[in-house]
Parts: structure tokens; sequence; C-alpha cells
């Protein structure tokens, strides 16, 4: 002790010094509140010790022995100077340094596409012969470019430019052999708004509501516009040519495209348009729903039109590609159409999902009949039975039947949005009069499962059964500042795929000013399904059976030269620009525009591009 006392008379900073991992400090980043200090130096902890020595041996050095009288004599303290240590703490983290607005931020000054995926078709990376894209990677032909629409297939992309022009790219296009890597304009000055793909055919859709059949091929398309009015070489198909531009004419139309948009009322107009593999679906603004064939290579016959008993042997007269309205869901207003490979959806106003199709791997959300392998008249989805048979607790219940809020299918897969409420009792009432109501948002799933691409933590080959539900999208909240309580969150849109799928969700964001301090956060995103090309923009190949997190776009190539880049990516996670009035460019110098940042799912294809 007296060795203590002289050390801390000699060095006075020992007495008075805290330890630095019991200061706490203010955080400046959204959600996080007062916090430890700074990560401890390994070794940091033995350093009060080191000079408690230095200190004890200096005192006992300065206590001399006088061997004659056999007492040891206080000998005077030399003045020593102990230069002052330069203690710097961590600081927190500066808002404008922050991952969330890095991303904000870059995605607002640098647009541009960024996919990964297979290349096999050369439409994720036109310009490399790499046959594989691990992580997200810039489109360098769609640098600084605001898309409409943008859809991916392994062999085709096809994006919509900011006026409205037809982009189309990839080996499908092209052709296997050829060696071009231009994006080519195929459809100009019509005002595009959307696209949709087949096997063979790109189905799009002006602003004034029209709908355009466009072959995929380039050579077909120059065969197109080269045969106006000249009879079609006897050495390519004739029979799908005869039908397809009508009834025993073998002539085909002055241009490459054909105009196939359906006989509608006066004011009335297709407003969406959804592709599978060999059919597409038209929504129009009364909320009618027409069905069509897209695709010149099969017939659809497995009830994706939803025209009980129509097959090739007994189509309808007419071209071959005549949209016709679904006469099952005459009389029901529809606000919203989706489509798989071969199956389609269609969600009502009021909340209610119709599906026919193929349902092989019970894609339509109904149980799986081997003797009835798909269902041509639409069918309504029992999503009461579904929380039924859910297990609601003897204490909670429904207060009035779920509303599906949204829709999403591709491949062999569909998924819903349901917004539930339950009455649920207080703690420790029995009272009926004080149930309380709880806002669920819920989200479901069916069909193939094998590659993870269902989302609900099971390799489940198919939902014989019916939906079941996605937890990790499912009773999501989180606080809101401007309600002053907690609200239910869940995806705000889905894309499917082939065999894998992706989430936006609809949580809280915020986008600031360039030049603001302000901190700006956006969307999170999710991926599961199928991997084997690294569609799922984790960079490595395993499928995954439940969502997760990806690291950011523009950071991906530089985060794998990191140490610890598998988890710094995860740490550091993409968030999508929200639905946001910018300036784009440098600092926000450039011009205004309301833009948001969407992501896509194709076959064995990824990407996220930033949209009008």
């Amino acid at each position: 002790m007296a060795s203590m006392r002289t050390a801390t008379r000699i060095f006075p900073s020992l007495a008075a010094r805290p330890f630095q991992a019991a200061v706490r400090r203010a955080s400046t980043i959204p959600g996080r509140g007062l916090q430890r200090g700074g990560r401890r130096r390994r070794g940091g902890g033995s350093e009060a010790l080191k000079l408690l020595g230095v200190g004890a041996f200096s005192a006992a050095a300065y206590y001399a022995y006088d061997a004659s009288s056999g007492v040891a004599k206080e000998q005077p303290v030399p003045n020593v100077v102990i230069p002052k240590a330069e203690v710097e703490f961590e600081q927190a983290e500066k808002a404008q340094g922050s991952s969330q607005n890095r991303q904000i931020k870059s995605s607002i000054e640098k647009p541009g596409v960024f996919a990964w995926g297979s290349n096999v078709g050369r439409v994720v990376a036109p310009d490399s012969k790499e046959t594989t894209i691990k992580r997200p990677r810039r489109i360098a032909a769609l640098d600084g470019q605001l898309l409409r629409d943008l859809q991916l297939d392994r062999d085709l992309g096809v994006a919509v430019t900011e006026k409205g022009d037809v982009l189309q790219w990839g080996t499908a296009f092209w052709g296997e052999k050829a060696t071009a890597t231009e994006l080519t304009a195929t459809m100009t000055g019509k005002d595009i708004i959307k696209v949709a793909l087949s096997k063979d055919r790109v189905i799009a859709l002006s602003s004034g509501g029209t709908v355009y059949s466009l072959p995929a091929s380039q050579s077909d398309q120059q065969l197109a516009a080269m045969s106006s009015g000249t009879t079609v070489s006897t050495s390519q198909p004739a029979w799908w040519r005869r039908i397809l531009w009508n009834s025993g004419s073998t002539s085909m139309p002055p241009s490459s495209f054909r105009i196939m948009t359906p006989a509608l009322s006066w004011g009335e107009r297709v407003v969406d348009v959804r592709g599978g593999l060999e059919h597409c679906l038209l929504l129009t603004s009364a909320g009618r729903v027409f069905s069509a064939v897209s695709s010149l290579v099969s017939y659809p016959a497995r009830g994706q039109l939803g025209l009980p008993g129509v097959t090739w042997e007994t189509r309808p007269k007419g071209p071959l590609d005549q949209p016709h309205e679904v006469p099952g869901l005459c009389g029901i207003a529809v606000s919203k159409i989706a489509a798989g490979d071969h199956h389609s959806l269609v969600l009502s106003k009021d909340g209610r999902v119709f599906a026919f199709g193929d349902n092989a791997a019970g894609q339509l959300g109904v149980p799986v009949q081997p003797s009835v392998p798909f269902v041509a008249q639409p069918v309504e989805l029992p999503m009461q039975k579904l929380y039924e048979a859910d297990g609601l607790s003897e204490k909670t219940r429904l207060a009035r039947p779920p509303r599906v809020t949204s829709i999403a299918a591709g491949g062999a897969n569909s998924f819903f949005t349901v917004d539930a409420e339950a009455l649920v009792d207080s703690p420790g009432s029995s009272d009926a009069a004080k149930l309380q109501r709880k806002t669920i948002a819920d989200t479901w799933a069916c069909g193939s499962g094998l590659y993870g691409n269902l989302g609900t933590g099971k390799w489940t080959h198919i939902s014989a059964n019916g939906p079941s539900k996605v937890k990790a999208l499912s009773g999501l909240a989180e606080y809101s500042e401007a309600r002053g309580k907690t609200v239910p969150i869940g995806p705000a849109s889905l894309a499917v795929g082939a065999t894998h799928a992706g989430a936006v969700l609809g949580n809280a964001t915020h986008v600031s000013a360039p030049s603001s301090t302000e901190p700006s956060w956006g969307s999170e995103v999710l991926w599961w399904g199928g991997n084997e090309f690294y569609q799922l923009g984790t960079g490595r190949r395993n499928n995954e059976c439940e969502p997760v997190h990806i690291g950011q776009l523009e950071a991906a190539a530089a985060e794998l030269k990191k140490p610890n880049a598998e988890m710094t990516g995860q740490r550091e996670r993409l968030e999508l620009l929200p639905r946001a009035t910018v300036r784009l460019g440098e600092r926000g110098k450039g011009r205004k525009v309301s833009t948001q940042q969407h992501i896509v799912c194709g076959r064995f294809v990824s990407a996220v591009y930033l949209s009008t």
C-alpha cells in the first residue's frame, strides 16, 4: 500500500484516470442510443499495472539503506517530467459516412443498373465472357440511365428507356454464335411503359394502352420487316404464320411487331401486362382481365389462359394471339395480376385471390390432385382457412376476414401478402369488451420449394396442402414516430424468378439532401431460393431456404478484398432508394426527378435498377 501511495504521489494521473471501457458516448447513428466506448486494444488493460510497477520500483529505489546505522533514510525525489499521454478516443460514426448514407448518395449521384447471376446468355455482363457473375456489377451501357421497366432472362434482356424506347440484348436476341455486345433499340417512338417476356416474344404496353407483340430474336424481327407484302419462304415454319397473321394468309405484316390490344369499351384501356412462358395477362382500367397466347413455340395448354375446354384443336377462330376475356372473372373488379411460367393469379379490389393454370407443384394455393394437374377455371383461395389451420389460440381470433394486399408469381411459385386483424385478450383480463385489436402483416407462399424458393425455412418439394407462411416476412413491426405507435410492416414489393425470389420491405425510410448532415436510410431487401448461378448475390453458391441480406451494391467488389469480407458484407447490407424526389448527379447538381430503386428476378439472374 505504501508503494501504491508513493506511486500515485509521483504519478497523480493514475488516481483519476477512468478505464475507457467505462466511458459512454452518444451515437448519431439512427436508432442507437448511448453506447460504450471503442474496442480495447490487445494488452491495453495492463498499461495501468505497468505504470504501477514502474512507480513502485522508483519509490523503492529512493529509499536508501544505511548499513552503518541500520536505518533506512529517505532520499530526495528527483524532479521527473512525465510527458502527457495523448489519448485518442473512438469517435462516433459521422452520418455522411454511414453505410446507409453511402448507398443512398451513390444511387442518386451515379444511377445505373446492377446485375448478377448466370451470364451464359451474356445478359448480366454483355461485354464479358464469364459464365457467372458472383456479385452485383454495373451494366456499362446503362450507366447514368433511369428506366421505365427492366425484365431479364438468362438469355434475353429487355429495358424500357426513360423516353419509352425498347432495348434488347443477349444471345436470344443476337444469336447463339454472335459476338455482339451492344444494346439495340428495337422499338422507338411508341412510348412504352412496361414489358413482359415469353419464350420467344416480348409483350410491350404503351402509355396509351396499346399492346404490342415483338419477336425476341433479331433475325425474326428482320425477317418480319423484310417480308412485308411478300410470300413467306417455304424454309420457315408456315403453320404458325398462317394462324398468327390471319386465317389463310401467308403474308407478314408491314412491321416487325404486332398489335394485340383487345376490343374495349369507350374510355377503357389496358393498364398492366404480365407474362408467362406461353401466355400473358392483360388488365384494363375497368378491372377486366384478358388472356392471350404469347409464344409461337408451344401452345398454352395447362389452363393458364382461364378458358375452359380450349386446346390447340379447339382454339377460337382468328389470329392465334388475339386476347380473350377470362369468363370466370366477369363481374369481379380486379386490381392486380401476376403470372408464373404456366399459371395465373388475380387479385380483386376487395382483397380476394383467384388462380388458374398449372397446379402440379401446388402453385395455385389449392391442394394438389395428381388426377387433376391443372385448373382452367379461376378458383378463389380460402385465405381465412389458412389462419384457422395456422393455429390461432383460444384467446386470439380474427376480427375480420383476411385481406390480400398484393400478389406475385414466377416459375412454379406464388406469393401473397395479407393484412389480418386479430382480437387479442388483454393481459389479466377475460372481459370480451376489453379485447385488443392487432393488425398483422403476413406473407404466404406456395408451389415448388426444392431450391428453398418458398422462403419458409424448409426444402419442400411441393405445396401439397396449400400455402405456407413465410415467417421471416410475417409479423414484422416497427415504431412509427409519425403515428406514435408500433405499426406492422411487410413486403412493399416482391420479385419472383424461376427458382429464386426477393422482397423489398415497406419499412420507414428517409432521404436527405446530398448537402444535408441528416442521415438517410432506405428500404431493406432480402433474397432467398436457388443460388446455383450466384443469382442471390451472396457471393456463395449455396441455396437459401430463408430470406437473407446481401452486401451493398457499389462496395461489393471492394469488400471482398478486406479481412472478414463476408462479415463486413452482411453488416453493411443492401438498402434501396425509396420513392423520392431528388436531384441527380454529384452533390445534387443535376436535374430533378422522382425516382425509386427496384429489384428484378429472372431465370437465374437478378438486378437492381433506378426507375422513373
